[in-house]
């Protein structure tokens, strides 16, 4: 584990050719073949969605009303979640206390595919819990609940036995340390000296200033301020950070030190030199989970055999993703694809129902308007081109949802669709006045709306407004319902007919 200290090359910015890009996008697939082992402090990430329309007449303070809430397993948890996404086998090591946020957590962590969970319980611990309170996009307040203390010595060599286990049946080691106790003392200095003997690779994302504690770790992930603060070194310019970074390599014998940098990216230095990462975000509306990100990343790319640069790589990718998504949140095996691929197109437009509710979620932050409106869309027609402008013309952006084929056999009849529901998907994302489709497989997409709670609910003068499916949800929180003009003379029932009869 522990790498030559050579002096390292003048610095190199790595930029993709299409073979690279290439062999980057063949690679995404491999994530998935290798398994992680993590441990450290795992925490409850709740979310609390609303809307302010006044102020308290108690005090000067916002009066959020509560509209829905999102709970979601973080700090280590939350490099669980990333590992997850992309389909890594996952063993999770943590200690919660014996409340209901632990309750929570274990079912939350238990739900996760491929994970196995070890979460240990310790009686009088308090379970970490961070709630954030947010409204029209903006976060109003974050109220935090958790006790930093060492894991009872009984428990910790409980936990320190199940984790060696652990690391000899996966690929690689994560330390994710929040400085909440669970890898206090010498937990951390223990755990490496297990992934010495057993041959497993050891990423650590720090936390303090005390790094004697990671020493002959293969990787260490510290964002700049992180840096700075551990070597009390000025890491404001490229040079600075470069020599900070090859100090801490050179006095705890890490393999690596990847330097998460924000806007300007991430530094990686080894035995092999110094690279530089531009940043790959064009949009940034949360950094929340992003570091959590680039480990998940970065060692799932490990296990699966990549070498470092191209891990590391991957990880920037990964990062510049998660900042343009709200809250604490994931990458998944589609989105490395899409930001990869240059071909993607009006294909990106085509999302399943998690992604979408993260889409929507960025459009609200930004202050749009989201409309939604649905039908089976079997042979395109200009009837329907006109219902779909109408829509986008009463919105910022327009979500339409689409029935599967196996929803539109049972409302059509068994020959219909004429088009499987990926030609037709396509052929919506094409249209400029599409923002986003969404296909779904039950009858009505009245639980689709319940999920992403569009501002504008559009359908054609042919139905009422209480007819229209999801109406009285969307009115519930101040939605509109919008009767689009209809085209004469334009019907995919008739035209398949014409066409039954030739």
């Amino acid at each position: 584990m522990i790498m030559d200290q050579a002096t390292p090359k003048p610095p190199s910015r790595l930029e993709s050719s299409p073979n690279e890009t290439a062999a980057l996008v063949a690679a995404v697939p491999r994530l998935r073949h290798g398994s992680v082992m993590v441990i450290g402090d795992v925490m409850l990430d709740r979310y609390i969605y609303g809307a302010v329309e006044r102020i308290s007449p108690e005090a000067p303070i916002p009066v959020v009303s509560v509209e829905r809430e999102v709970a979601m397993p973080g700090g280590a948890g939350n490099v669980v979640r990333n590992l997850t996404a992309l389909g890594v086998p996952v063993a999770f090591v943590s200690v919660i206390g014996d409340d209901q946020a632990g309750s929570e957590l274990t079912t939350l962590v238990g739900g996760q595919p491929n994970v196995e969970p070890w979460l240990l319980v310790q009686g009088s611990r308090v379970t970490t819990r961070k709630t954030r309170y947010i409204a029209q996009g903006q976060q109003l307040l974050r109220a935090d609940r958790e006790e930093c203390r060492p894991v009872h010595p009984k428990l910790k060599e409980r936990m320190l036995r199940i984790a060696g286990d652990a690391m000899v049946a996966t690929n690689v080691t994560v330390l994710s340390d929040y400085a909440k106790g669970v890898l206090a003392d010498d937990v951390a200095p223990r755990l490496i000296e297990i992934a010495l003997k057993t041959g497993r690779k050891v990423i650590v994302d720090p936390k303090g200033a005390d790094y004697s504690r990671y020493a002959g770790a293969d990787v260490i992930t510290p964002n700049r301020r992180e840096l700075a603060q551990a070597t009390g070194m000025d890491v404001s310019t490229e040079d600075g950070l470069v020599q900070a970074a090859q100090y801490l390599r050179d006095k705890f014998h890490f393999g690596a030190v990847l330097v998460t940098r924000s806007e300007d990216g991430m530094t990686l230095l080894d035995a092999h030199g110094v690279r530089h990462f531009a940043a790959e975000a064009p949009s940034v509306f949360d950094v929340s989970g992003a570091g959590d990100t680039v480990v998940a990343m970065l060692a799932a790319a490990l296990a699966a055999g990549l070498d470092l640069a191209t891990s590391a790589r991957l990880a920037n990718i990964a990062a510049g993703i998660v900042v343009g998504k709200v809250g604490t949140a994931v990458v998944r095996e589609g989105d490395l694809i899409n930001a990869l691929s240059s071909h993607g197109g009006a294909l990106r437009k085509i999302m399943n129902r998690e992604a979408a509710l993260e889409q929507v979620e960025r459009w609200r932050r930004m202050g749009w308007r989201v409309g939604f409106t649905n039908g089976c869309f079997d042979l395109l027609h200009p009837g329907h081109v006109y219902l779909l402008e109408q829509a986008r013309g009463a919105c910022d952006r327009l979500v339409v949802g689409l029935n599967s084929d196996a929803s539109v056999a049972r409302l059509k009849g068994p020959a219909r669709p004429v088009q499987p529901e990926a030609a037709r998907a396509a052929v919506l994302a094409s249209l400029a006045a599409v923002d986003l489709v969404c296909v779904f497989d039950e009858d009505t997409p009245e639980a689709l709306i319940a999920m992403l709670r569009p501002d504008l609910l559009v359908k054609g003068a042919d139905y009422t407004v209480d007819t229209v499916v999801g109406s009285d949800l969307v009115r519930s929180y101040g939605g509109k319902i919008m009767l689009a003009a209809l085209m004469p003379g334009h019907s995919t029932t008739a035209t398949v007919a014409k066409i039954n009869k030739k």
